[in-house]
């Protein structure tokens, strides 16, 4: 397994193709040592004792031990260390952990490439095992490139005034395919060493130039990386863990890029193009029951300590909003659990959560986001939006009299008042904070998404017998 200094090593030596700004930067611009130090997690973590089992695991190819960021789940039990693991770095940072979407993404394909060869006579998912043994015996870092551009929402790809508003191939060549289109919503994108690509929707036999799916160096020629990137305010004097993380995300340009055919994984199978997009989304959705049960663990701390320093805590309306957060964070937790032990191996032997307690969960957290933040907000009071900035509590003649009024409950020190108020800032008052509730809400597909695969996959049948049955009508 490679240290973080391996990694930023071979990042130093990926061509440049990143920009920001206005300006073309290299990987290892300051604005991305923010959103950098969450894989930092991923890395130093698994090799500390205390983590293992848990951020490492046994490759089913080498039966060597690999970081589990890298790992193919073929039981429920890697179903369920993912999950912990991904609530267990998610608590050391106010951003997501990031790497979820590589091992997310090629246990999708490690499911798809292997239906279609049954479907299809083809040779995908052996060309996959030879990716993933490279994948994993260079832990490399992955990102998923799945949501296009899209262009007009009522129109099908193929109706498309400009084809390339959703990703296709342009042209087929004896090396490999030409890919040209665009991919948004790359978070990791920037520091990833490698883009993982699959369609987003439901294909028609006309769109079978857009059903592809492949591998490709996040640095190769064709490919250029617009970033953003979004991080709490810096601190020169309260350092704190909070404001050392960030995100970044990447609009994904592949203009006219090569793409050989051994990291091909779909090339024109348009029935599987539905099949792909919906297994990404449902691995990603069971992280979610991990990171954002861990965001709600932030958000419910805070929320604890601020009504503490405010010298509220105990009050029966504060017991009862902190009840609140207890019950979406392990209702979440809960689902995902159940999605793991209710879990089925595909025809590959990768095991696939179940998809109606990972929908529900994810659907779950999305529609109590916005209430989480209420109450923060509610318990925090309107500080956290006019705080003075950092440096005003360190002047020489209004610093001193910032300490004396930011004083609430006795015993509590205007330092730590200071840091419990500069961090709710940072979740709730920031551009930071905005973004995160923006990912938290739509992250792993829109709300719409999930609410279409539960109705998809529940037995509404079943329930209308059930009524039937109790109402003395007929029943089949």
């Amino acid at each position: 397994m490679r240290t973080f200094a391996d990694y930023q090593n071979k990042l130093r030596s990926m061509k440049p193709n990143i920009y920001m700004g206005g300006k073309k930067i290299s990987r290892d611009d300051p604005q991305l040592i923010g959103p950098m130090n969450n894989i930092k997690l991923t890395f130093d973590l698994a090799q500390e004792e205390k983590y293992k089992g848990l951020l490492t695991a046994t490759s089913h190819l080498s039966s060597q031990k690999i970081n589990r960021f890298t790992h193919i789940h073929r039981s429920q039990e890697d179903l369920l260390k993912k999950q912990e693991m991904t609530r267990t770095l998610c608590r050391q940072t106010p951003a997501c952990i990031q790497r979820c979407m590589g091992v997310d993404m090629l246990n999708a394909i490690s499911v798809f490439t292997h239906e279609i060869d049954q479907a299809k006579g083809t040779q995908y998912y052996p060309r996959f095992l030879e990716y993933l043994k490279y994948f994993q015996e260079n832990d490399l870092v992955g990102c998923a490139g799945q949501t296009d551009v899209k262009g007009d929402r009522k129109l099908r790809p193929h109706q498309q005034k400009d084809p390339d508003l959703y990703l296709r191939v342009v042209e087929k060549r004896k090396e490999g395919i030409i890919v040209r289109g665009a991919k948004a919503h790359n978070s990791i994108a920037a520091y990833a060493d490698e883009i993982l690509v699959t369609p987003t929707r439901l294909l028609t036999k006309e769109e079978a130039d857009w059903a592809v799916a492949f591998a490709v160096p996040g640095d190769a020629p064709g490919i250029r990386q617009v970033v953003v990137t979004s991080s709490p305010r810096s601190r020169k004097q309260l350092k704190a863990p909070v404001a050392e993380f960030g995100s970044c995300h990447s609009l994904t340009i592949f203009e006219d890029t090569l793409i050989p055919w051994e990291r091909v994984f779909m090339c024109g199978e348009w029935e599987f193009g539905g099949r792909a997009a919906s297994l990404f989304a449902l691995y990603h959705r069971h992280s979610y029951t991990g990171c954002k049960p861990a965001f709600t663990d932030v958000i419910m701390g805070t929320t604890a300590l601020a009504a503490e320093y405010n010298g509220i805590e105990g009050a029966q309306h504060i017991n009862h909003k902190l009840a609140d957060l207890i019950s979406v964070a392990e209702l979440v937790y809960g689902a995902g659990i159940a999605a793991a032990v209710k879990s089925k191996p595909s025809s590959s032997g990768t095991y696939i959560p179940d998809v109606v307690f990972c929908n529900v969960g994810r659907r779950h957290a999305g529609e109590s986001l916005y209430h989480e933040y209420q109450i923060l907000c509610d318990v925090a009071g309107g500080l956290p939006a006019t705080l003075p900035y950092e440096e005003d509590f360190f002047q020489e003649e209004v610093g001193p009299l910032l300490n004396k009024y930011i004083m609430r409950k006795t015993g509590i020190s205007a330092e730590n008042q200071h840091r419990c108020f500069r961090m709710t800032h940072d979740l709730i008052g920031s551009s930071f904070g905005a973004h995160r509730q923006i990912a938290g809400l739509h992250g792993g597909g829109s709300p719409i998404m999930e609410v279409i695969a539960i109705l998809g996959n529940y037995d509404l049948k079943q329930r209308k017998e059930i009524a039937k049955y109790l109402a003395g009508i007929a029943t089949e």
